[in-house]
């Protein structure tokens, strides 16, 4: 069976790999030349860990390849899926961009030779599948089709396990006939026994807008629980554990920290949103959760100003951690970004380092002095603040740490030290919904002479 998809972002690139390791021909599409010269090298043009490796050593066994002629890619494929951007529309009103899914649908019918599946990898509001179907149907009338939804849930960093081994694959179709295409497809999930939902499209284009808020949900949720045990002296990990405890809620994002961000909650809530208005049945909660999480942002940063003593004015900031999540280099509605420049119009200098995010960066920051490493940004820094939970932060060296610092101020926005490593260290440590560390100062009586 030989497959096409159109668009080699994250979810295009990622699929169509794990596509060719699943066994079928697959033919990648994208209209940018330099993109495609590079992924014909088996060269990557984001950062996500196993991928470079599988894709090549699907190009060595011809099963995957790269070219910029949809119509070619379109003509020899029996499913063609559509994994373009929807980012959020440029007017702000938080619905989403589908002009490049309607152009490549359009595209797609006028190339489409013989019965072909086209499905929706790209997150699109409820209602698309029946668009795409419509624009295609207009474009050929009597075109031998079917339309699906095959929504992604994709990690960023743990993408190629998620998409090999996923929790559950949701497609949706009314067609028994594309019903038996994409179950061939997925055959190798179907023996590991990997639960296949089949559906109506309608339901599973909600299905992915809900996954997203329901997990925003569970992120803005502990951080304002984070709050209410500062207030009332108690532990936010603690709380969490707890929680997770109970299988009816699991422990999975129930991390106290700067808020969510990425290429997928901060859009699909928004997206989520503005769907319910549309159809009079709106979603207060997700709007409350875009809410909360907008404001967490000014809220951390004000926290990182508090540990200064009131003002960052004049001070050297250092900052660990660009990207969203680690094991990406995605910033994109990184906390990180908001933090960051009400720091600088605080009037703080800041110095920053980040594994793998620094030149994406580069794009929305400036004014930042990028360092190599954690310890050239602690050098004479006033404060310190982990934003990315990397894992090289967790096992960075105190005491080295402290010796280079100005000020002994750690700003822990991810929780990543534990109170008792740093209650010895002289540290003014902050961290989330947990009580500070302030170092203890000791005023040692003067002895008199007489005594």
């Amino acid at each position: 069976m030989h497959i096409a998809v159109v668009g080699t972002g994250y979810v295009g690139l990622v699929s169509g790999t794990c596509f060719a390791e699943f066994g079928m021909n697959v033919t990648c599409v994208d209209l940018d030349k330099d993109k495609i010269k590079r992924l014909r090298k088996g060269e990557i043009p984001i950062f996500e860990p196993g991928l470079e490796d599988l894709l090549k050593k699907q190009i060595k066994t011809n099963r995957i390849a790269f070219t910029t002629d949809l119509e070619d890619a379109v003509k020899k494929s029996d499913v063609v899926f559509i994994a373009v951007g929807t980012p959020p529309n440029s007017n702000g009103d938080g619905q989403a961009d589908l002009s490049y899914v309607r152009e490549a649908a359009k595209q797609i019918a006028l190339a489409m030779d013989g019965y072909t599946v086209i499905v929706t990898k790209s997150t699109v509001p409820v209602g698309t599948a029946q668009e795409i179907e419509k624009v295609i149907r207009d474009a050929r009338p009597n075109g031998d089709f079917d339309v699906a939804s095959n929504p992604e849930f994709l990690r960023e960093g743990a993408a190629v396990n998620d998409f090999m081994r996923p929790d559950r694959v949701i497609i949706g179709t009314s067609s028994e006939r594309a019903r038996k295409v994409l179950q061939e497809i997925y055959r190798p999930l179907f023996l590991n026994e990997t639960p296949i939902v089949f559906t109506k499209r309608e339901t599973a284009e909600i299905i992915k807008y809900a996954a997203n808020a329901f997990l925003a949900t569970k992120i803005t949720f502990i951080n304002e629980i984070a709050d209410l045990c500062e207030m009332a002296g108690g532990d936010v990990q603690v709380v969490a554990k707890a929680l997770g405890l109970d299988g009816r809620i699991s422990p999975k994002f129930l991390h106290a920290g700067p808020g969510y961000g990425g290429s997928c909650f901060p859009k699909d809530t928004l997206a989520l949103a503005q769907t319910g208005q549309k159809f009079e049945a709106r979603q207060r909660i997700v709007e409350t959760v875009v809410a909360v999480n907008t404001e967490r942002r000014e809220r951390m940063a004000q926290r990182i100003i508090k540990a200064c003593g009131g003002s960052v004015s004049g001070k050297r900031i250092g900052i660990l951690g660009i990207a969203f999540k680690p094991n990406t280099d995605d910033v994109r509605e990184a906390p990180s970004l908001s933090i960051i420049p009400i720091l600088q119009d605080g009037g703080a200098k800041i110095v920053a380092y980040d594994p793998a995010a620094m030149e994406q960066a580069k794009r929305h920051l400036t004014r930042i002095d990028w360092k190599n490493d954690p310890y050239q940004v602690a050098d004479k820094a006033d404060a310190l603040v982990i934003i990315t939970e990397w894992n090289e932060f967790r096992a960075l060296d105190i005491e080295k740490i402290g010796a280079l610092m100005k000020e002994k101020i750690l700003v822990d926005l991810r929780n990543i030290y534990k109170i008792s490593e740093m209650e010895d260290t002289g540290f003014h440590y902050v961290s989330i919904g947990r009580p500070d560390v302030k170092p203890e100062i000791v005023h040692l009586k003067k002895v008199s002479a007489a005594s």
